[in-house]
């Protein structure tokens, strides 16, 4: 049953509009340094208890970046249940396997913060971002914001 697809998996990648999540959670993906983060953690990473941490290394990456965005672990738990371009993102299948408890998640950002990791992994994520030219290290703020009015269009006939 090893990457089965699920009826879910099909009926999301045909529905008419991709979510600013899932754009959002694509562009995260491609500019994540994973490869490094793992570097860092797995000095760390307790292989002989992986009853404790029973989701891949990434996936668990994965989802300290869900929680830094905007979740709780308790919310973070509920939110891969709920949805698909989140499970997907983090590289869970649920016909596979269970989304990780709040308490497994909180054990992991726990092991991540007692060895100070979670500032090393987002400096490396800043240094991604800055050698992309995505990182804006300075400027100004100015909303131009341009919408058009109803009261606008009708100003335009008039004028014609």
């Amino acid at each position: 049953m090893r990457g089965q697809r699920t009826f879910g998996d099909v009926e999301f990648e045909y529905k008419k509009r991709r979510t600013r999540r899932e754009v959002f959670l694509d562009q995260m993906e491609t500019v994540v340094p994973w490869k490094e983060w793992a570097a860092l953690i797995k000095p760390y990473y307790p292989k002989e208890s992986m009853d404790v941490f029973p989701k891949a290394l990434k996936s668990c990456c994965a989802c300290i970046c869900c929680m830094v965005g905007f979740l709780s672990d308790e919310m973070l738990e509920d939110a891969l249940y709920d949805s698909q371009s989140m499970r997907r993102f983090v590289g869970i299948n649920l016909l596979e396997e269970d989304v990780p408890d709040a308490t497994t998640l909180l054990k992991f950002r726990h092991l991540l913060e007692q060895h100070d990791l979670t500032s090393r992994m987002f400096h490396e994520l800043n240094e991604t971002l800055s050698r992309r030219g995505c990182l804006m290290k300075e400027g100004t703020i100015v909303d131009a914001t341009i919408s058009a009015a109803p009261w606008f269009h009708q100003e335009q006939r008039r004028a014609a």
